[in-house]
Formats: structure tokens, C-alpha cells, sequence
């Protein structure tokens, strides 16, 4: 299980650019012109993580493999996409089937055409929020009318529907994204609100697209972008198309810690994207380690042991009957498995058990 993030933005802001650097491929051509992407292309990367190369060296793994993350470089929109302008049907479709949006923002000047002919990187913000809140209250309010209509028969099932439909829609109408109610509803109602499959129901990252000069400390349009993903509970990150696409280029990690320490960078915008991305979907990640692998794995923050054994394969899930734990720390101090367990700090756990993020699980099953 990783996670699904679809990168949004208007044309030309750096989107292709941005994809082709994180999955270190050409699939997207990046060129200057609008509509240069015209289907959504999907790329997976590895998600780095320095704690799974410590417990392959201990685990004597012949082989590591870290958990993936996937984008989706999704067609720029403009204006007028919630009534069908540009590509605006499929864009919109396109973006209804990622888990989050990564919306891409120009804060940079220089001679690359802009859509709007000037840089304004919130008001690019307010025009994407703007085209995918239209569309949502459009679909809400055909699917709130038909159910109010066939809830008045009795039906608690659509009755319950509906208490979710409302504040959503209550908050579109006033020009608020329909993720602003997440907070009040209650647990049971956010899996039905999830169902709804509102574009602006998703969580957002804003990447403020900056010229390499200021990648290590940002500049005057993405300080605003920062303050408006406050104000709104959301999250900015500053990156640089330009230098990840030079970063993907270097194979040797010496390289590119040496390039990157000159630009005054201790790490690549993909591992500042992928923590922000973490955080954004609350997940966390465990750990399988043996001879033959020392793998990574992601799961929702607050899963229970079956569903962390789930992801590694379904059977496990269905016949789990314990999980040995070993928290990430108590591996390493203790130089492995055998270490650990000798030291009393391998656990068996149960059904009821609580994954934390870095736990080294062995799963026991029976299908």
C-alpha cells in the first residue's frame, strides 16, 4: 500500500517538469506550451528511508526494498474547466481518482509562457480551487436533491447520507472547498463523506515551483503561498523543478550530497514532497527483515496488525493469528533480531495490536 497523488496545476507552471524529475524519467514531455501533457501519466518512485538500509545491513538482506509512492501528472487546467474549457471533463475525472492533489504553483519569473501572462501564485490557487469547488457543488446538489427525494420513505441509510451531503454542500455554496468540514464530522461519518468523492474532499499539498537561486530559502511569492496553506490548514513546500531534474540525472550518492550541499540543500524536493505527502495522509511505515529481503512497507497511521499483515499479502490479513513486533530502535540497539529477542524485546501481538510507524513485524498466519 503507498499513496496516490495527483499534480495539478494550471499549464506551464512546472508540472511535467516536476514528474519527470521524481520518477526520474521523460514519460511527460515538459515543453512550453500549454497541454503538452494529454493523458495522465503515472510514475512510481522508491521513498527513501535510511532506516531501511541500517536494518538490511543487521538483517544480512541480499536485497532491499523500500515502499513506493505514485504520482499522476494530470493535464493543466484553466478557467472555465468546471463547464468543460481545455480538457476540463477529463481533467477533472482524472483528478477524482487520486487519494491527494499536489498542486503545483509558479513562483518563479523568467520568459516560460504563463497562461495568465503575469505570475500570481495565489491567485493560480484560487483559480484551480475555484474550477474544482464548481464542480463539486454541481454533482453534490444533483446526488443531495435525488437522495432527499428517495429519503423520504424512511430510509436511515440515505437519511445518515445526507447529514454528510449537507454541511458539504453548506460550505461550497459560501465558497469554502468541502474538505473545511472534515473536522466536525464525526468517525462514523467520514468514511460516507470519503465515498462522495468530492475534488475539494482531498487532502492538498501546495509545491511552490521556485527558480534555483531560491530553493533553499524560498522567495517572496512562495512565502505567500505559505500563509495561505496556513490560513487554510493546508501544507506548502518549496522546490525546484530545475534542480531535481539536474539531481535525477546523477547516479552516484556522493554526487549528488556534494551538489546539492552547493546549492545549500541537505536533501532532494522528492524527500521533502514524500514527508509533507506522509503527514498530509497520515501514514506510517513498517518493516519485514530476512535473509532473502529487508523490505519497507506504508499503512494508515492507527492500523491494526491484521490490516499492516494485509498489505504484505490478503491471506495473511484473513488467517493473521499474531504479529512478532520489534520496535526500530530496540532492532538497532540491539543488533538484530536474535539481539532483541534475547533481550526481551520482541513482542507477540494480537488482532487489537496498533501498528506504529518503524515496528519490524514478523506476521504468524494459518489459511
Amino acid at each position: 500500500m503507498g499513496f496516490n497523488c495527483g499534480i495539478v496545476g494550471l499549464p506551464n507552471v512546472g508540472k511535467s517538469t516536476l514528474f519527470n524529475a521524481l520518477t526520474s524519467t521523460a514519460a511527460a514531455q515538459a515543453a512550453n506550451y500549454p497541454f503538452c501533457t494529454i493523458e495522465p501519466n503515472v510514475g512510481r518512485v522508491a521513498v527513501p528511508d535510511a532506516r531501511l538500509d541500517k536494518l538490511a545491513v543487521l538483517g544480512k538482506s541480499a536485497k532491499i526494498i523500500p515502499t513506493q509512492l505514485e504520482f499522476v501528472d494530470i493535464a493543466g487546467l484553466v478557467r472555465g474547466a468546471s463547464k468543460g474549457e481545455g480538457l476540463g471533463n477529463q481533467f477533472l475525472g482524472n483528478i477524482r481518482e487520486v487519494d491527494a492533489v499536489v498542486q503545483v504553483l509558479r513562483c518563479f519569473d523568467g520568459e516560460v509562457t504563463h497562461v495568465e501572462n503575469s505570475v500570481d501564485p495565489i491567485r493560480d490557487a484560487e483559480t484551480v480551487e475555484t474550477e474544482l469547488m464548481l464542480s463539486d457543488m454541481e454533482s453534490l446538489e444533483k446526488r443531495y436533491d435525488a437522495a432527499v427525494k428517495r429519503a423520504k420513505g424512511g430510509d436511515k441509510e440515505l437519511k445518515a447520507q445526507i447529514d454528510v451531503m449537507e454541511p458539504a454542500l453548506k460550505a461550497l455554496r459560501a465558497g469554502k472547498p468541502a474538505r473545511t468540514v472534515i473536522a466536525a464530522l464525526s468517525a462514523e461519518q467520514r468514511p460516507q463523506f470519503k465515498q462522495l468523492q468530492l475534488l475539494t474532499g482531498k487532502p492538498v499539498l501546495y509545491v511552490c515551483n521556485v527558480d534555483e537561486s531560491a530553493a533553499a530559502t524560498g522567495n517572496a511569492y512562495s512565502k505567500k503561498v505559505e500563509a495561505h496553506a496556513k490560513a487554510e490548514g493546508a501544507v506548502s513546500v518549496v522546490i525546484s523543478a530545475a534542480i531535481e531534474a539536474e539531481v535525477a540525472q546523477l547516479t552516484d550518492e556522493a554526487e549528488k550530497a556534494e551538489f546539492l550541499s552547493s546549492l545549500g540543500l541537505s536533501e532532494t524536493g522528492l524527500t521533502r514532497v514524500i514527508r509533507a505527502g506522509y503527514a498530509l495522509l497520515d501514514l506510517i511505515t513498517f518493516f519485514t527483515v530476512g535473509p532473502k529481503e529487508a523490505r519497507a512497507w506504508t499503512v494508515r497511521h492507527g492500523a491494526r496488525a491484521p490490516e499492516a499483515a494485509g498489505v504484505i499479502h490478503t491471506d495473511f490479513e484473513r488467517g493473521f493469528i499474531r504479529s512478532e513486533t520489534i520496535a526500530y530502535d530496540d532492532f538497532i540497539a540491539h543488533n538484530g533480531e536474535a539481539g532483541a529477542r534475547d533481550a526481551g524485546k520482541l513482542r507477540s501481538e494480537g488482532k487489537d495490536y496498533v501498528v506504529q510507524d518503524g515496528d519490524v513485524l514478523h506476521f504468524r498466519f494459518n489459511v
